[in-house]
């Protein structure tokens, strides 16, 4: 007996290589078009993690969310593509129809560094006091 599975029978580059993982925590949205064209869906979400092949998502529900659907980082301009590999409760596992280029994984992962790093504190500038201000 034959089981269906999500993956082509036909070799592919994109389904056997493996790539360098990052965490990060960018908000994210999943836009879906609904059966028979019925509108679009749009999911909130956030990211575990991201390569150049997929990456792991976190959404507050599962319900209504097809196996395929496009992923918008919230600060970028580009929708990727994406089929769902895996699920599990609020947690799922994505991979790219297309390869993302790797000056676009390095934009994510160095806004990732400065944003979600250090926490919501931004480094100030020491302030000069004049005379006046030392004398209070």
């Amino acid at each position: 007996m034959l089981q269906s599975t999500m993956y082509s029978l036909v070799p592919s580059p994109l389904y056997e290589r493996r790539y360098e993982r990052f965490a990060v925590g960018h908000a994210a949205t999943l836009m879906s078009v609904r059966p028979a064209l019925g509108g679009i869906s749009i999911h909130a979400c956030r990211m575990i993690d991201i390569s150049r092949g997929g990456a792991s998502l976190s959404v507050s529900t599962t319900i209504g969310l097809p196996l395929h659907y496009y992923l918008h980082i919230v600060g970028t301009n580009f929708r990727i593509g994406c089929a769902e590999v895996h699920r599990r409760d609020n947690r799922i596992g994505v991979q790219f129809i297309k390869v993302i280029d790797e000056t676009f994984l390095h934009q994510i992962v160095r806004h990732e560094f400065f944003t979600g790093q250090a926490g919501n504190v931004r480094p100030t500038a020491p302030r000069v006091l004049s005379d006046a201000q030392r004398s209070l």
